[in-house]
């Protein structure tokens, strides 16, 4: 399929005809992460000359207008090769340094680096944070090499993180990929990644890149797009990802809202390949796993719950709309009356994640407004399995994790009977008429 050229700054087409075609490409977006780029530059660059010695290598950095020296910290930072015990390699690493246009964010940041991909015929990509403390060489060889050697299109990050880092995906991002899916990438939003040349193609071709996907949906959009057009997917083991983490219940909501967004969007446009999938199956994981230690993350429970039971106040009516009559009513009969306790377990859990999905199918809410009345919901159910796993440690954590991806496909049935019900039928809603009026609630 073709498609139109994605606009370039004027620098940058000239740049592209300078450096002509590229073996490899690795992409930086970034905005305002000068204190924290420079390592990430001199990771990329050893990467690329001890393990990438003979191959032609450009270094993308895609920023968003950083207002500090992201951009000449990127143009500037030096490697010593022979510091890091590498020999002279045989190609110089080449860079670019661009804007890109489009919606602010991370996915239009890719969709640029994809462009200067495709252009330069490259055959195989990666894409790392500028944020990153823990990335090391080893990290660039891992995400490249499966798609250098042409086994593989596509390659998620798989890093040991601390228990309460990464909740969105713990939560929701990885249980139901897994479940839609058959495929266990346990990061699927990651933000680090390798993919071909062809899949960054296929990447520029798809009609996304005014949603959700140009923000903080994109890594989740990736993995999904990936197994769904049938790339060859794998996993490489990075060991500990350290970056800036946050406290899940700070400013996650424009993130939630995007990924959950993203993922929904991506359950309309393939709903044919997953309705057909039944449990999941283990995919490659590359590397050498080991144990590593991992920074703490301070979780504010009391914020949380604080949170959902607000949420239990001021939303219901909203709530009473995307979900079922049972799943709502038990989730009354279990917080109703707890005070600062907070609980819906797995099951519960997963039943309001697929009437989510089926609400937003049969849009019985304006899809943002369903999508920003989540956040409470999600923000519960982190403090219930932070309640539920504060004495464990982190490997017993991640049993708990897989228990509720196993719930989730267990419970896929339900999913597909609410996706499928016709809206007229539809149990969670009360009956709201053009006009606004409630016509009552069915039984």
């Amino acid at each position: 399929m073709s498609h139109d050229r994605i606009p370039l700054a004027p620098a940058t087409e000239s740049r592209l005809r300078e450096i002509d075609f590229a073996d490899i490409l690795v992409g930086i977006p970034s905005y305002n992460n000068a204190a924290t780029v420079g390592h990430v530059v001199r990771a990329v660059a050893a990467g690329l000359a001890k393990y990438f010695p003979a191959k032609r290598a450009v270094l993308v950095n895609a920023d968003g207008g950083s207002s500090d020296d992201t951009t000449a910290v990127v143009a500037q930072t030096a490697v010593d090769h022979r510091q890091l015990l590498i020999a002279d390699r045989q190609s110089v690493l080449h860079r670019i340094v661009t804007p890109y246009h489009g919606i602010p964010g991370k996915g239009s940041a890719f969709r640029t680096i994809f462009e200067i991909a495709r252009q330069l015929n490259a055959r195989a990509c990666a894409v790392v944070d500028a944020d990153l403390r823990s990335i090391s060489p080893e990290w660039i060889e891992m995400l490249l090499r499966p798609t250098v050697e042409g086994e593989f299109d596509y390659v998620a990050p798989f890093y040991l993180r601390h228990k309460y880092d990464g909740t969105i995906t713990n939560s929701l991002a990885y249980p139901l990929t897994r479940a839609l899916y058959g495929n266990r990438i346990r990061q699927p939003i990651g933000g680090e990644f390798g993919f071909s040349g062809a899949l960054a193609a296929h990447y520029l071709d798809q009609h996304v890149w005014e949603s959700e996907v140009a923000r903080f949906g994109i890594d989740i959009w990736m993995t999904t797009e990936a197994i769904a057009c049938g790339a060859r997917v794998c996993q490489s083991f990075l060991g500990a990802k350290i970056h800036n983490p946050k406290d899940p219940a700070s400013d996650l909501s424009d993130m939630l809202r995007q990924v959950v967004g993203s993922l929904f969007a991506s359950m309309e446009r393939h709903v044919t390949g997953w309705s057909a999938v039944v449990g999941s199956h283990p995919v490659p994981l590359f590397g050498f796993p080991y144990e590593v230690s991992v920074e703490p993350v301070h979780v504010d429970v009391d914020r949380m719950v604080s949170y959902f039971q607000q949420g239990l106040t001021d939303l219901a009516p909203l709530w009473r709309e995307i979900l079922s009559h049972a799943t709502f009513e038990h989730l009354i009969d279990l917080n109703g009356q707890r005070g600062k306790d907070c609980r819906i377990p797995d099951e519960l859990w997963s039943h309001i994640v697929f009437d989510a999905a089926a609400a937003y199918h049969h849009q019985v809410l304006p899809r943002e407004h369903l999508l920003k009345c989540l956040t409470p919901l999600y923000l519960g159910r982190t403090a219930s399995f932070v309640l539920a796993t504060m004495g464990l440690t982190s490997v017993e954590a991640e049993r708990a994790i897989e228990q509720l991806c196993a719930t989730f496909e267990d419970r896929k049935p339900y999913l597909l009977e609410r996706w499928e019900e016709r809206p007229s039928r539809w149990t969670g809603t009360a009956g709201v008429d053009h006009d606004g009026a409630g016509v009552g609630r069915p039984s």
